[in-house]
């Protein structure tokens, strides 16, 4: 049987930039998985919440205004979450990649910075921390319970 132009066989076989674009780009950036295991963990705490405030520093995932409390939910590949076997870098465009990281690193920082310069408190929750829904709660629980 033939193979079209570009069309990987297996795994690891070359993908091209664009094919490689196109994947990326269908990432969802809201409403992951991780933040809905968040999201359901609030709301069974029976607690009520804003999501994606556009008003706010970096759109936090979760926001409480009345606590002045934000959270955001980040991936551990994307976000970079150090000493977690998620983050990875790909072998392929590495330097691409490196340099993409760093940015999003950088851009979280801010975020946060700028978050608390504006009197809110904040909270990164890394998606490997979704898997133990115990100590999630307990995280979920102190922050929002310190004043």
């Amino acid at each position: 049987m033939g193979q079209k132009p570009g069309q990987a066989t297996k795994r690891n076989d070359y993908v091209t930039d664009e094919q490689t674009s196109r994947r990326m780009s269908s990432v969802p950036t809201r409403n992951t998985t991780p933040e809905q295991v968040v999201r359901s963990i609030l709301t069974r705490m029976g607690l009520r919440y804003r999501l994606h405030r556009a008003d706010l520093p970096g759109r936090p995932d979760v926001a409480f205004p009345g606590r002045k409390k934000v959270l955001f939910v980040h991936g551990c590949f994307w976000h970079r979450h150090r000493g977690c076997a998620r983050t990875t870098t790909p072998t392929r465009n590495a330097s691409l990649w490196r340099d993409k990281f760093a940015r999003t690193v950088l851009r979280d920082r801010k975020n946060a910075s700028r978050a608390v310069a504006l009197g809110w408190k904040v909270l990164v929750v890394w998606e490997c921390e979704t898997a133990n829904l115990v100590a999630l709660t307990e995280k979920l629980t102190a922050f929002l319970q310190e004043e």
